[in-house]
């Protein structure tokens, strides 16, 4: 049997992960690619570096049942390059990386969403939803 945690644990460790975020000494940030998403967040990054977003701080709300949701929605920036947005990595301002997640457009049920997945460069590109969560098992 797999281990349970209780929703107490569950949404401190939640609130651990994105806290991590807030703690570069200055705002983190959520830096959107193209192409495969590494196979975990210890993976170097792969795909062209399409935008770069930098949060609130604090960049998360506090966990409930397990889920942080992204502050200040939405988020604005402009296209740094032209691709297709496939995945995210989110990190401190001092670049420790928190972790990773998939990328659709707003209503696509990615961990993070945009208004739209085709980016341009010096075009604007919005976070319209974002979400981190911690399972129970």
């Amino acid at each position: 049997m797999a281990v349970q945690l209780a929703t107490a644990v569950q949404n401190t460790m939640c609130n651990a992960a994105v806290d991590y975020l807030d703690s570069g000494g200055s705002n983190g940030t959520i830096k959107i690619y193209s192409g495969t998403q590494p196979a975990n967040a210890n993976s170097s990054i792969t795909g062209t570096l399409l935008a770069t977003f930098t949060l609130d701080l604090p960049a998360f709300s506090s966990a409930t049942a397990g889920v942080a949701t992204l502050s200040a929605v939405p988020i604005s920036t402009t296209g740094a390059a032209a691709g297709t947005a496939t995945h995210f990595r989110a990190a401190t301002s001092a670049g420790g990386t928190a972790f990773d997640g998939s990328v659709t457009v707003t209503g696509g049920g990615g961990q993070l969403e945009l208004n739209t997945v085709t980016v341009s460069v010096g075009v604007s590109l919005q976070i319209t939803a974002g979400t981190f969560t911690q399972p129970a098992a």
